[in-house]
């Protein structure tokens, strides 16, 4: 696997659904190294039978990855090679691996990409959403209020949004996507590369509405793609004179004397100033 004294981690990708979709370099990686950590060895197991690979399998994930770092440096360090999977998917997107990967390279050891699926960049792919730049947000806070204070901590920005879900929290996201983003469009990307594969288009409340007349929507796991926010056009000029009304409110400045001001030093009309100033006191 490599000609170092030392062994390699591989971080490998495995399919998200489809079996067909493992490479062959993934599938000789995984028979060729001494161990292989995964999120869930019984998950694991079923796909390294579909492949009739027969190495040994560790736990990694979440709970114990801290306290794996230590055996699995060891075994590197004594020239075996380790791969490193998760459940489906490429490692550390959204699920365990940093901790140890960050850990090995601090000690300089080798680490290897085996790039295969991605439910984040398969979704992306077919969703017709921009792609030119995205934000990957993981999954949302599972309670209600911080769900909603992460979808309002994003509300403007510009890039795609892009989160994973779980079926049983699905209604509830499109509910608060809804209520923060309007008539927002997004792609809810359900079940990739599986039988039932779907992409479905429209605003959180389109979208909540189908998945409540036909139940089996709400099934599997998901990937929204959300349009970001419209680009706002900012007129400086303007600004530098909103900065000004609100100053010479905030000092008691009357409006109409304020709309004078701001017309004399800004130049405009005084009519558009002072109905700037009125909706700023409006504002409070």
């Amino acid at each position: 696997m490599t000609e170092s004294s030392k062994g390699t981690l591989y971080v490998v990708a495995t399919p998200i659904g489809n079996l067909a979709d493992l490479s062959p370099r993934a599938r000789d990686v995984l028979a060729a190294v001494a161990l292989i950590a995964a999120e869930d060895t019984r998950h694991s197991a079923h796909l390294l039978r579909h492949l009739g690979v027969e190495t040994p399998l560790i736990s990694l994930h979440e709970h114990n990855e801290a306290q794996r770092i230590a055996s699995l440096t060891a075994r590197l360090e004594a020239g075996e090679d380790v791969a490193l999977i998760s459940d489906a998917g490429t490692p550390l997107i959204s699920d365990p691996g940093f901790l140890l990967v960050r850990a090995l390279r601090e000690r300089g050891l080798r680490v290897v990409p085996v790039p295969g699926a991605c439910a984040l960049v398969a979704a992306l792919s077919a969703s017709g959403v921009a792609t030119d730049r995205f934000l990957f947000a993981g999954f949302l806070p599972a309670r209600g209020g911080p769900r909603r204070s992460a979808i309002e901590a994003l509300a403007e920005r510009q890039e795609t949004l892009v989160f994973y879900e779980s079926p049983h929290r699905i209604r509830e996201t499109l509910a608060d996507l809804g209520a923060v983003l309007g008539e927002r469009h997004l792609v809810l990307a359900r079940e990739l590369t599986k039988t039932f594969e779907t992409f479905l288009d429209g605003t959180p409340a389109e979208l909540l509405a189908t998945l409540e007349a036909d139940p089996n929507q709400a099934r599997g796991e998901f990937v929204l793609v959300v349009e970001g926010a419209p680009a706002v056009d900012r007129d400086p000029e303007r600004e530098r004179g909103r900065e000004l009304l609100g100053a010479m409110l905030a000092e008691g400045v009357g409006v109409k004397q304020a709309a004078a001001v701001a017309a004399r030093l800004l130049g405009g009309r005084k009519k558009g100033w002072y109905d700037e100033a009125l909706s700023l006191k409006a504002d409070g």
